[in-house]
């Protein structure tokens, strides 16, 4: 009797430890696929969008947001007619201002593969949920400095610099000349 207790516990041991193998092996590969420690701060990233009727597009790339390790996405629409964005399971709302491109900021779920959401648009005439993925590039992320917005503001700063001190300048030789 003994001998049989023993061996239904081995047994049951052996399938114990493979489900628990199992299970370690499946959370660390969900990890490995979509999932990396990153550290906190802002950072640039490209992504790209399918589904719907293949008219709307995102900005790419888009500014991403480590905080406490999450990293969020600022999603801007080429359209302004959407009021809000379902990402598994929870409701974004539009950030922008009236008539401006819909902004949301999103969780990424997961990297180099797509991920599921849901953008309500009124650009029909009435609200319709509409099915899209996201497809953010892991290998992608880099300074936010190389957001478009972040280049032109850049632009922007150095004309204003040559602006000015070609007044001072102009401003200078002038009075030498008088």
């Amino acid at each position: 009797m003994f001998k049989k207790v023993y061996i239904e516990q081995k047994k049951n041991s052996k399938g114990s430890i493979k489900k628990a193998v199992f299970i370690l092996l499946t959370l660390l590969s969900t990890a490995f696929l979509c999932g990396f420690q990153m550290k906190d701060g802002t950072y640039s990233v490209s992504v790209d969008i399918s589904g719907g009727s293949g008219k709307a597009s995102v900005t790419s790339p888009t500014l991403l947001t480590v905080e406490n390790g999450t990293p969020i996405a600022r999603i801007q629409w080429s359209s302004a007619n959407y009021d809000y964005m379902i990402v598994d399971g929870v409701t974004y709302y539009n950030q922008s201002e009236e008539g401006m491109h819909s902004v949301f900021e999103i969780p990424v779920l997961c990297w180099d593969q797509e991920m599921d959401v849901i953008a309500d648009t009124t650009a029909m005439g009435h609200p319709v949920e509409v099915n899209y993925q996201f497809f953010f590039y892991q290998d992608s992320i880099g300074s936010k400095n190389e957001l478009p917005q972040e280049a032109a503001k850049r632009v922007l700063f150095v004309a204003f610099a040559i602006i000015v001190i070609g007044g001072l300048l102009n401003y200078i030789l002038k009075k030498k000349n008088s």
